[in-house]
């Protein structure tokens, strides 16, 4: 049991506190500092910092990753513009100290899991960091034996030096690990469109609910949908209907059809395929109903979301006049692709498109002894991640003397056939379930930017009235991407608004994914680090 702003909250073992606050049936714990918008769970994987509430005294903790303790008080996020407010003391972690290893691997998904593995089995000394208290994941058995492993763990800075590069660490016993070679594998998130109420609680990315249900055993509501793009609507779907919930459809702005045109690519995937057969099966078991063409343009509610609006789209993604429908929901989830984290890979002097780092055929970015895998270096899947990570923790094995190229090769022959595989495919889905804009369904009022309560008409006001093209130009003028996430969760849309308005290239595509630090941390955090 816990308490929040006064009154017990029951728990599950692991669970963590905001599933719990979900459980508990409440959807919003805190309101925004400019309109006072109610505010919980989005993103469900510390992205969008919509959930902070304060823990035992420490403000601004994020309830979607921090797993309850019992006893732990919590409140709401404080008001810190209130006369009264009195900085909380934040207590001093128990233990501190610097880790040192050949290899540090960011990131716990299969390709961060598979570097690991890779670089250990070559005879490297593995630091394994990754933010979530537990993976996303199935582990393997032995990687806990051939690896530390760090969850919990952020990376918030990292300076490279000629032999050995420091990564900076909060939520973790561990302040620093040095490192000879880094592998990034910091993975991707959902990519959410602008639309007006998408800021009400109740509205999760199709990630955020598939982690209240694997992290929280928590249901997202009694009556859902789910609207984007992309396969990962199939499995959240049958996940959730399998959990007893009313799923009332699934809709899908693209045309999957178009997979009849890719039938090669498809060819080398039949695991692929018959994973995809059987969430089909479980949505018809389940009589859910799946509209391509579709989306949910309007949520509505006061508190919470208690009905959405779907239209049928255009093949441009603008809505067909006169096709809007209004069905009631008490949660709705969105996902319209992945955004790959960039920010870490770009910290040590990688170089890459806001679609992913570039690498060489083995991993290798532009920086030395910085490596990238799986969605950081473009959105594939699981598999591509998981070849990508194992060639990305051989390479760094033998850039560091403990693996001759030879028996290099040997190991990720299989990886690499499984990687061109994987990008065959990751390919055929980017053609197939190609996004639109999705900004005609948002309204002058609608919050482009969420932390900072941005709407589309002042954006465009810069664009258009005072002439502001570049990304960095409309951040400082506006705020928009100035709140907590940094610019995670509007970044692609403001910069679709000035592809937009100015119809060509922004100039500068990466100023959201480029950070001196990586997340919002503690002053106490840097108060026990010193420069290297």
């Amino acid at each position: 049991m816990i308490t929040f702003d006064g009154e017990p909250v029951p728990v599950e073992p692991g669970q963590t506190i905001g599933a719990a606050l979900y459980a508990a049936g409440r959807r919003g714990w805190r309101t925004t500092r400019v309109n006072g918008r109610p505010r919980g769970l989005f993103c469900g994987m510390g992205v969008c910092f919509d959930c902070l509430v304060t823990v035992n005294g420490q403000p601004d903790v994020r309830a979607c990753l921090r797993v309850a303790e019992p006893g732990d008080v919590v409140t709401s996020a404080p008001d810190y513009d209130a006369p009264d407010y009195d900085t909380p003391q934040i207590p001093a972690a128990a233990t501190h100290r610097t880790a040192e290893c050949d290899v540090a691997v960011v990131g716990g998904g299969p390709a961060g899991q598979q570097a690991a593995l890779a670089a250990a089995g070559a005879g490297c000394r593995v630091a394994l960091v990754y933010t979530a208290p537990r993976p996303g994941y199935p582990v393997p058995a032995d990687l806990g034996q051939l690896v530390e492993v760090l969850p919990g763990a952020t990376v918030w800075a990292a300076q490279a030096a000629a032999e050995r590069t420091r990564l900076y660490l909060t939520g973790a016993g561990v302040s620093i690990v040095e490192a000879r070679a880094v592998v990034v594998a910091t993975g991707g998130y959902d990519l959410p469109l602008p639309f007006p109420g998408w800021d009400l609680p109740g509205v999760l990315t199709a990630g955020g609910i598939q982690a209240l249900l694997k992290r929280g055993g928590v249901s997202p509501g009694r009556r859902v949908a789910l609207s984007g793009t992309g396969p990962f609507l199939l499995p959240v779907a049958a996940a959730v209907a399998e959990a007893g919930v009313d799923v009332v459809g699934v809709f899908e702005a693209g045309r999957p059809v178009r997979w009849l045109g890719q039938l090669p690519a498809i060819a080398g995937q039949p695991a692929r395929l018959v994973e995809a057969a059987r969430y089909l099966r479980v949505l018809r078991r389940h009589r859910i109903p799946f509209h391509s063409g579709h989306a949910v343009v309007a949520a509505h509610g006061q508190d919470r979301v208690a009905a959405a609006t779907v239209a049928r789209l255009r093949p441009d993604w603008t809505v067909v006049p006169g096709s809007q429908r209004r069905i009631e929901v008490d949660a709705l989830g969105i996902g319209y692709g992945f955004v790959p984290v960039l920010d870490l890979a770009l910290a040590l002097g990688a170089t890459g498109t806001p679609e992913g780092i570039r690498v060489d055929a083995w991993q290798r970015t532009t920086a030395p002894r910085v490596y990238a895998a799986g969605e950081t270096t473009g959105i594939g899947g699981a598999p591509l991640a998981a070849a990508e990570g194992r060639l990305a923790g051989l390479a760094a094995a033998v850039d560091l003397g403990r693996l001759d190229e030879a028996a290099a090769r040997v190991r990720g022959r299989a990886a690499r056939r499984q990687r061109a595989r994987s990008r065959r495919f990751a390919a055929a889905l980017g053609r197939v379930y190609g996004r639109g804009l999705g900004l005609a369904w948002s309204t002058p009022d609608t919050p482009i930017c969420r932390c900072e309560e941005v709407p589309r008409a002042r954006i465009e006001w810069l664009v258009t009235a005072l002439g502001a093209t570049e990304l960095r130009a409309v951040k400082l003028l506006s705020r928009a991407g100035m709140g907590m996430c940094q610019g995670r969760i509007c970044g692609p849309a403001v910069t679709a608004l000035l592809r937009a308005h100015l119809g060509e290239q922004v100039p500068d595509p990466l100023s959201y994914a480029t950070r001196p630090l990586a997340v919002p941390v503690p002053l106490a955090d840097l108060g026990r680090v010193e420069p290297a």
